[in-house]
């Protein structure tokens, strides 16, 4: 039997971060600490036509070796483990049967090959979409479906349309955290938080469970194929018996409701309460604080959707080049070198500390795979702007990094205007945010301070761990900040903030300017 009572350092949750490249699973305890992880890569399909798909059994498989391999490591007594707790990728969508098991792949995030049917339902001629369908949905939901098709929308009816044989054998349309919650418990359930990027549900009144049925009408989608809803971040139920014995893991075992990487990565950062901010500097970036009300900014691409604790929302938004641009600029100055990928982070950071704020006076514009927010634009590109004879390779990779955190300080002042007051200091996670000098120069760009998470790249893994210390009543929302160590706290440089305030200037300034020139290179 799972351990019931005692310490929370001493209860421990069985945690997975589903990211976009693959699985995180360790061992996390109710009060946050990690006694293990292991990650695991995930390939992903893409097709011309718009198709990023993965397959959702392969995940399941790989979550359950690393699940055995942690329980079976002692680093934990298995009588204490007391708890399974989900969170990752969303607006993503596993076609899955009665059972939860998969019957085509899972369509990303990124996947748009159901864009002309979204279109069909909401496109128009302002900004793309029909005026009047979009104030009905963000009146009601807060946000609206992607025109791209980019969402869990445009995936189900493109595979009612278009994949007729996977739409008939399908039971549920399930977002990846809550497909893995059906396969450790075998009940289809998800929330208003899970089901965010589906804007499917009421969001004027808290944790909805129900649909909006007007909404689910308008989109076209099979409402008998969505999962009913459940508290967000309440108990599912207990693992399947199979699968415990499966892992290892002892009876009575309960899977809290699966949540999306925003909220675990705002949990996991510390920054729960109302305006607390947190930066991801992850594959894509986003800035996000916890917010009382519902609120949308169609313009940004920004809108407050369920969050974790009552009473509160998170600011939700994203970018879609964050650390990839440095991983980019590193497989651009490796080539076709032999050693090609070997250069590390810390080799590209330490050379991007030889050089001065500012990079020479070089910008360079992270939009690699277009904008989501603060502008929504898919066209978009990335580019060095001001390069010379005199520009060196540490000028460069400097330029980069600075050019993520000009790109999160447009988001972030549109965030502050979105609150409607400044945002005081931020945590910092993800990838990006193990090294020292990217915190430092965040700090400096965004003039704020800046706290480095300890193990930053954990911090979903963390979050997850800490949601399910709150579900389980261990843990309250004013001791997460604390219970989250900090590596380091930066400063603002005055020097080198003067250097950025002017350089953001001419950041926003070169979108402004390059922006009809995307739209024609685009065609």
């Amino acid at each position: 039997m799972a351990a019931e009572g005692g310490r929370r350092e001493d209860r421990w949750v069985l945690a997975v971060d589903l990211g976009t490249g693959g699985p995180k699973v360790g061992l996390v305890s109710l009060a946050g600490a990690i006694a293990i992880f292991e990650h695991l890569a995930v390939p992903t399909d893409h097709s011309p036509d718009g198709e990023a798909t993965q397959d959702a059994s392969l995940w399941w498989d790989l979550v359950c070796g690393a699940a055995r391999r942690a329980i079976d490591s002692g680093v934990v007594p298995v009588e204490h483990i007391v708890a399974v707790s989900c969170t990752g990728q969303w607006a993503s969508t596993v076609p899955v049967d009665a059972v939860g098991h998969p019957v085509g792949p899972c369509q990303l995030w990124s996947d748009t090959r159901g864009g002309p049917y979204s279109r069909a339902v909401i496109g128009g001629p302002i900004a793309g979409y029909a005026p009047m369908a979009a104030l009905r949905w963000i009146r009601h939901s807060g946000g609206a479906p992607s025109t791209s098709g980019a969402d869990p929308i445009g995936h189900i009816l493109h595979l009612e349309h278009d994949e007729p044989e996977i739409a008939r054998a399908t039971r549920w349309y399930l977002e990846p955290v809550d497909y893995l919650s059906m396969r450790f418990t075998g009940v289809a359930a998800a929330s208003a938080a899970s089901m965010a990027g589906a804007w499917l549900t009421d969001n004027r009144v808290p944790d909805p469970l129900s649909y909006d049925k007007a909404l689910v009408a308008a989109s076209g989608v099979p409402p008998s194929k969505l999962p009913p809803l459940r508290p967000t971040a309440g108990v599912i139920a207990a693992v399947l018996p199979e699968v415990a014995r499966d892992l290892g893991l002892p009876d009575g075992v309960v899977v809290i409701a699966g949540t999306p990487d925003l909220h675990s990565a705002c949990v996991g950062s510390g920054a729960v309460l109302a305006l607390q901010p947190h930066v991801a500097i992850s594959t894509t970036s986003w800035v996000s604080c916890p917010f009382p009300r519902k609120k949308t900014d169609a313009v940004r691409q920004m809108a407050t959707v369920p969050g974790i604790l009552p009473g509160l929302r998170l600011v939700a938004n994203n970018q879609e080049s964050g650390g990839r641009a440095l991983e980019w600029l590193r497989d651009c100055l490796d080539g076709d070198h032999p050693a090609a990928g070997t250069t590390s982070f810390d080799d590209l950071t330490s050379l991007a500390s030889t050089a001065q704020p500012g990079s020479g006076r070089l910008v360079f514009t992270p939009w690699l795979a277009g904008e989501r927010s603060p502008v929504d634009d898919r066209t978009a590109r990335g580019g060095f702007h001001n390069l010379s004879l005199q520009t060196t390779r540490a000028d460069m990779v400097r330029s980069v990094m600075e050019g993520v955190a000009l790109n999160s300080r447009w988001l972030a002042r549109a965030v502050e205007r979105f609150v409607g007051q400044p945002l005081g200091t931020f945590r910092a996670i993800g990838g990006g945010a193990s090294s020292p000098l990217w915190c430092s120069i965040y700090a400096s760009v965004l003039d704020r301070p800046v706290e480095q998470v300890a193990e930053p790249m954990l911090a979903n893994l963390r979050g997850a761990g800490l949601i399910a210390g709150l579900t389980l009543g261990a843990v309250t929302p004013g001791e997460v900040r604390q219970l989250v160590p900090v590596a380091e706290t930066h400063l603002p440089d005055p020097d080198a903030a003067g250097v950025y305030d002017d350089l953001a200037g001419e950041f926003t300034a070169l979108y402004s300017a390059q922006k009809k020139t995307f739209a024609r290179l685009a065609r």
